[in-house]
């Protein structure tokens, strides 16, 4: 309909559309805007703050994952970076599964960084069920804690898990009797100790239980059955050397052939292992437990000496100290060096001694007693001195 100047009267439905839509419009409007200022406020590059992916993995793939690190770390600085990175990377690192994959190089310890805190941890990491530690805590707590049946249990409990290191360390405290009298040896329990740890391929159990065989130390004696396990004992230690790294191999002239006597059996930089063949090796790294025991007694403000009158092992890479007078035995030629074991004799005889040994025809111990006419031990091998107990 028009009115009378020809205009037309407004349609009531057309406006409520156009009304309708401008209202959504509107709403529309608003409502993009808002999507935008929550955007805005929640996007990262306004806040900085990014999703955490980490804390969406789960605790057991972490526990995975450090078990990985501790059984590979080099050192003990390797799992300590990663316990200081977040809470969580701490309260996992100490899971008992964790702990007891640690590596031997992971429970190093320095006799100058000792403390109850390194104490604590090696014990955490010994209930935990890891060999190593149960091994390392139990030498320190018997030679240096002196605290002879803790020690002795954590070595045992490590020697049930087959740790050829550990029953290898009891049959010298059986051999010797180490931590009692001289009427506690039970040498039928350290040859039984070192056939164990000679068949788990133990290098220096190899070569006692060669000495005992060839001596009748202990054991029944058989010669050429001892000899077999001197030659396996040298063929091991060979191959340990042969699958290091070639830089390693190529850093010296370790392997060389020297036809003369006087030239094979020279001293020399390396151990001289089949010395029939003239093959020199590097000297065998030490444990870390012998290490500590070593530097432990080096150190004088961690207890020095052993104590009065009592004496370290010779051989370096042993650190063992006796725990009664006498308890090692002593070379039957000089009288200058004494030793916990024959394998440590017969290492520290091709490495250093050799070249040191002079022959007297009578030595005095500290207390002024002719010692040279005790009871010997037998011949130690071809190239080894015999041994007398003091």
């Amino acid at each position: 309909m028009r009115t009378r100047r020809g205009f037309c009267y407004p349609n009531p439905k057309v406006n409520m559309c156009i009304e309708n839509k401008i209202v959504k419009r509107k709403r529309n409007d608003f409502s993009g805007i808002g999507d935008r200022r929550k955007r805005s406020k929640l996007s990262p590059e306004i806040t900085g703050h990014h999703p955490d992916l980490f804390d969406s993995l789960p605790d057991d793939l972490v526990v995975s994952i450090l078990c990985k690190l501790t059984s590979s770390a080099a050192s003990p600085a390797d799992f300590v970076n990663v316990l200081i990175t977040c809470k969580r990377l701490n309260g996992l690192g100490h899971h008992s599964l964790v702990l007891s994959k640690a590596s031997q190089k992971m429970l190093t310890v320095k006799a100058q960084n000792w403390s109850e805190s390194a104490q604590r941890f090696l014990k955490q990491c010994a209930d935990a069920g890891n060999v190593e530690a149960c091994y390392t805590l139990g030498m320190i707590r018997f030679y240096c804690l002196q605290n002879r049946g803790s020690g002795a249990s954590l070595m045992a409990k490590a020697a049930i898990s087959s740790h050829a290191p550990s029953l290898y360390s009891l049959a010298v405290i059986q051999f010797n009797g180490s931590g009692g009298s001289k009427n506690d040896k039970d040498l039928r329990a350290g040859v039984a100790l070192c056939a164990r740890a000679a068949f788990l391929g133990h290098i220096d159990a190899l070569r006692e239980l060669g000495h005992c065989l060839q001596d009748g130390y202990g054991v029944k004696q058989n010669i050429a059955e001892g000899r077999r396990f001197l030659v396996q004992a040298n063929a091991r230690e060979l191959a340990a050397v042969l699958s290091m790294t070639p830089s390693a191999l190529t850093a010296g002239g370790w392997l060389t052939w020297n036809p003369l006597p006087h030239h094979r059996h020279g001293a020399g930089s390396g151990c001289p292992l089949l010395s029939d063949f003239g093959c020199n090796v590097p000297a065998p790294e030490a444990h870390p437990a012998n290490q500590f025991l070593t530097e432990w007694f080096l150190n004088s403000s961690k207890g020095g000496v052993p104590g009065s009158g009592l004496r370290l092992c010779s051989h370096a890479g042993c650190g063992r100290p006796e725990s009664r007078r006498h308890e090692f035995r002593r070379c039957s030629v000089c009288g200058t060096v004494n030793y916990c074991s024959r394998a440590c004799q017969a290492l520290d005889w091709k490495m250093r001694h050799k070249a040191e040994c002079t022959p007297v025809e009578r030595w005095i111990d500290e207390d002024g007693e002719n010692d040279g006419n005790g009871n010997g031990d037998g011949e130690m091998g071809e190239e080894d001195q015999n041994m007398v107990e003091s």
